[in-house]
């Protein structure tokens, strides 16, 4: 493994670790000051909203919560692929959104690019279909 893999690797890591703590000042430092975001718009999902800042992608985790039921809620990871400053996460994410008492789940992909210790990429591929639906009432 290269330099730059373990560094990714760490980053990632300290990533998982901040998201599952609800750690929004540790994801904040993590993430860089201007971040290439993307997760397909859904205007019918809360959390779902254009981010380009280390405030606001950090802030998705804290809206995510307020909007599903912490107890029926969660993520699995299955596994984590590193390359160079790239890395992709592949698992399962599940919820129940408050609002509405309806559930979503499915698989994810998230690809994170990490240049100089900061995550600079943050590009989620998920269910769309079944959140939307859960956030519809």
């Amino acid at each position: 493994m290269t330099t730059s893999e373990e560094a990714t690797r760490a980053a990632v890591q300290t990533f998982l670790q901040c998201r599952l703590a609800g750690d929004t000042e540790g994801l904040t430092a993590l993430f860089a000051d201007e971040v290439d975001w993307l997760l397909a718009e859904n205007p019918v999902v809360p959390w779902i909203r254009p981010r380009s800042t280390a405030a606001e992608c950090a802030a998705q985790s804290d809206e995510l919560a307020a909007h599903t039921v912490p107890e029926k809620a969660g993520a699995t990871v299955d596994t984590i692929m590193v390359e160079g400053a790239d890395a992709v996460i592949f698992g399962s994410l599940w919820g129940t959104v408050r609002a509405t008492g309806k559930s979503f789940e499915g698989p994810f992909a998230l690809r994170l690019t990490v240049e100089d210790g900061r995550i600079t990429r943050h590009h989620l591929y998920e269910n769309s279909r079944s959140i939307a639906d859960a956030c519809t009432p």
